[in-house]
């Protein structure tokens, strides 16, 4: 299998729906900031802020769905077809067929779902250091140091996290032929297997946002005193700022875990691309 080709092939699919992910993202980024314009509006009486978040709310909604409705069937139908070719194409066992199969179903689920969260999360990181920029360069600066930190935190373990893939996919490849046989203790010592390699898979993980947690605490706690020494007393500024700061928190810690699945869905296209 060919992710150039298929893309090539659906391009303008793709096209469509990446229009509307950016589109998506865009508006859900202004969201902390029209809060903020909300709550200063609230306070001297006024309601315009909030009747420009409520249509700031309803257009999201609008997108958002058409294009997960549009997502599903598109995504089923590319399915169906890579099945079939995958499926032919493979002059192995039923048990390797099959776990080709399931393999080819996480290619298909990363691009449906995956995929628009990581232009989304993209989006929203970049447009919230923008706005962070305005508000408080050093508070931006540190920011940046953050997401430094958690690069380099994830790139130590990039090679493991490849490896302990591979490991499990490998043993997958096996697990219909084991089921087939009948034999209790086979089973038990595969499925055993297959749980070491998915232990080691979430111990790492779990290292790593630890370490990434800690970083990301100190570094909201030292930016609300730094913001608030430094003179903003808006309380609609103050408040979307601490939002920005959550969402940028909250991009930081789910962008790696898309890293992650971004190796796993290399190493599962490798696999597929020798059929």
């Amino acid at each position: 299998m060919n992710l150039r080709h298929l893309i090539k092939t659906y391009q303008w699919n793709f096209l469509l729906m990446l229009l509307l992910v950016l589109v998506d993202a865009g508006l859900l980024v202004l969201f902390p900031l029209f809060i903020g314009y909300a709550i200063d509006d609230v306070l001297v009486n006024e309601y315009q802020g909030s009747f420009l978040l409520g249509a700031l709310g309803m257009l999201t909604l609008i997108i958002g769905a058409g294009r997960r409705f549009y997502d599903s069937r598109f995504y089923a139908r590319i399915y169906q077809q890579l099945g079939v070719e995958v499926a032919s194409r493979l002059k192995e066992s039923t048990s390797t067929k099959s776990a080709h199969l399931g393999f080819l179903g996480e290619v298909v689920e990363f691009f449906e779902n995956s995929a628009p969260e990581i232009i989304n999360n993209t989006i929203a990181l970049i447009g919230t250091l923008a706005i962070i920029a305005t508000m408080d360069l050093r508070i931006f600066f540190g920011c940046l140091i953050i997401l430094l930190l958690v690069m380099l935190v994830y790139g130590f373990s990039e090679k493991r996290t490849v490896r302990y893939n591979a490991s499990y996919n490998s043993e997958l490849e096996n697990q219909v032929t084991v089921l087939s046989e009948n034999n209790p203790i086979q089973l038990r010592w595969h499925l055993r297997k297959l749980m070491k390699w998915n232990v080691k898979l979430s111990d790492l993980e779990t290292v790593n946002f630890s370490i990434v947690w800690l970083f990301m605490m100190a570094f909201l706690v030292a930016s609300i005193i730094i913001s608030v020494g430094n003179g903003m007393i808006s309380y609609g500024s103050i408040f979307a700022l601490v939002l920005y700061l959550f969402q940028f928190i909250e991009n930081i810690t789910i962008m790696p875990l898309y890293y992650q699945q971004w190796l796993r869905l290399k190493e599962i296209v490798d696999r597929l691309r020798s059929v």
